[in-house]
């Protein structure tokens, strides 16, 4: 009896699993909003030097003061981070202003200033963000993008410390602690009085949605059957893209950066209350000498099914022997140096390696520049989510049917594509570059769809953990890159799309040199990657794999 026999005896698809992951998901729904708070909580207001402090007296309008302090740039727009030394009075007589060189048209030196007495800020669209409050913009627009790269890095860091710990102390109590954690940074982050604090709170946030998304994943693979595990991911990364969706509502309803922060936060009180329910795997139970409570949530699991007498048949020695298996894959100490070892698992490490990190460093250099495409951010942000949906679908198709390898190239390569070709495309011909971008982000999400299956299916079972934790944090890297590049283009405007674009095209051109799985057994040792390296045949039979493939076109006919 293998452990999905003992799962199936107790219910492996019954009301349980079905509760179990609903309640697991539910958190996935925010986790989206934190990832793309950014987009929001700094976007960038309209904003121009204040006047000089000697004309705050004076009888002049708005419109008069803003004419005579701030020249105007080179399509009729004030200035944002320059402002005329003296006021030019000569200007409300109807003289023109500044020309392109900062000289009147009458030919006279106009001296200019930056924003020695602060900004005023056009707050139409949001009440205020955190580049209002702690003024971002000219010579600290930089941090803008520092704020998501330490976010970012919080996110990896989080990666690194929850998965060793909750391998080592369960999914259960790390899945509590990073809901709680996630609750009290949001909160902390909306009351945050300095940049400094944000930041640091951010990062705490980034921390907990690793914990969540690792312990998340780990809670709902070992208490489902493989058969449903394609249609509960499924399941799982539509939450995420519903998530992108949802955030797009809260923020046009709440325009406050702090009330936003809490809107989004707060929920995950409740997620830590709920957390409480959730059963321990017994898979890491076993694994962790605790076969007595192993028993028990099994047992506990089958009343909830309303399989009370299945479930009484269970007894340590039953639950030791279809355990076997497992526990012999866990003999052996392996580490992540064994990724780069032998010719065949070094290879697949890099080529991986380039794919995750590229298609997280393009996809998170699209997503979190909302305003770039000139059109208004809560549209985009809506059809940014919403492309998720085909994009998924048509990749499941793809891998299912043409192939794991050709679909993650055609993903990466497409979406370097359509980012270079908006290289092209003139900046003031908005809903070109908008479907292109939207084409861009769908493709690089379909890769992430196939990144996850693809690297699960390459790596070998007694080291598919290492493999998955370095291919991830490749990924974190790439996020935490992907704000930076964009200060390279207040130097050379077009350099972060060239970035964003040849990213994706190399490292396609690299995933040509990982080997197909698409019909072939998951690898159990690092020899049998090396034997399917070397061309030798497959442990599993051809007919075997013909049924296998037909398996997953059913799967993938339920998931639809």
């Amino acid at each position: 009896m293998a452990f999905g026999d003992l799962l199936e005896q107790v219910g492996s698809t019954g009301r349980f699993q079905i509760l179990h992951v609903t309640l697991l998901c539910m958190p996935v729904l925010l986790m989206a909003s934190h990832n793309l708070l950014q987009n929001f909580v700094a976007a960038v207001p309209p904003h121009y030097c204040n006047a000089h402090t000697n004309l705050s007296q004076s009888q002049l309008s708005p419109e008069e003061t803003l004419l005579i302090t701030v020249p105007q740039d080179q399509i009729g727009k004030p200035q944002r981070c320059q402002r005329y030394v003296t006021p030019q009075w000569h200007l409300l007589n109807g003289s023109s202003g500044s020309g392109e060189d900062g000289d009147t048209k009458e030919g006279l030196d106009v001296d200019l200033q930056g924003c020695t007495d602060g900004w005023s800020y056009n707050m139409t669209d949001m009440s205020s963000t955190i580049i209002s409050d702690w003024h971002l913009v000219c010579d600290l627009r930089s941090l803008k993008q520092m704020g998501q790269t330490v976010y970012m890095g919080g996110v990896l860091v989080g990666a690194v410390v929850f998965g060793g710990l909750s391998d080592r102390y369960g999914r259960r109590i790390l899945l509590l602690i990073s809901n709680l954690l996630m609750a009290v940074s949001g909160t902390c982050v909306a009351f945050s009085n300095s940049f400094t604090l944000y930041c640091v709170f951010r990062f705490g946030c980034g921390m907990a949605l690793s914990g969540l998304g690792l312990n998340t994943f780990s809670l709902i693979v070992e208490w489902i059957p493989t058969r449903v595990r394609t249609v509960v991911g499924t399941i799982t990364g539509y939450s995420y893209t519903v998530g992108q969706l949802i955030l797009a509502v809260i923020a046009y309803f709440i325009r406050d950066w702090r009330w936003l922060t809490l809107a989004v936060s707060l929920p995950f009180y409740l997620f830590f209350l709920i957390s409480w329910w959730f059963h321990e795997s017994s898979r890491w139970l076993v694994m962790s000498n605790k076969p007595e409570q192993a028993i028990k949530n099994l047992k506990r699991v089958a009343n909830f099914n309303g399989r009370r007498e299945e479930g009484d048949k269970i007894d340590i020695k039953m639950l030791r022997e279809s355990m076997t298996k497992e526990m012999s894959c866990s003999q052996g100490s392996y580490s992540v140096l064994d990724l780069f070892r032998t010719p065949t698992m070094r290879t697949m490490t890099i080529c991986l390696s380039a794919v995750w990190f590229s298609t997280s460093f393009a996809y998170y250099g699209l997503a979190m520049d909302l305003q770039k495409f000139g059109v208004d951010i809560y549209l985009i942000q809506v059809i940014f989510g919403a492309v998720d949906i085909p994009a998924k679908v048509v990749i499941t198709v793809s891998m299912s049917f043409i192939g794991r390898r050709p679909s993650q190239c055609g993903g990466l390569i497409l979406a370097g594509v359509t980012i270079l070709i908006n290289l092209l495309v003139p900046y003031d011909k908005t809903t070109a570059r908008t479907c292109l971008a939207v084409l861009g982000k769908g493709c690089l999400a379909a890769s992430f769809n196939c990144c996850y299956l693809y690297s699960g299916e390459l790596y070998p079972t007694i080291i598919r953990q290492n493999g998955m934790g370095w291919v991830s944090m490749m990924a974190r890297i790439g996020a935490m890159v992907a704000p930076m590049v964009l200060l390279t283009g207040e130097y050379i405007p077009w350099l972060p799309g060239l970035i964003y674009g040849g990213a994706p095209i190399l490292s396609g051109v690299a995933a040509i040199f990982l080997p197909e799985t698409l019909g072939s057994p998951l690898p159990d040792t690092i020899e049998d990657v090396e034997d399917r390296g070397s061309g030798r045949n497959s442990k599993m039979p051809p007919k075997e794999a013909i049924i296998l493939q037909d398996t997953q076109a059913n799967l993938l006919k339920q998931a639809a």
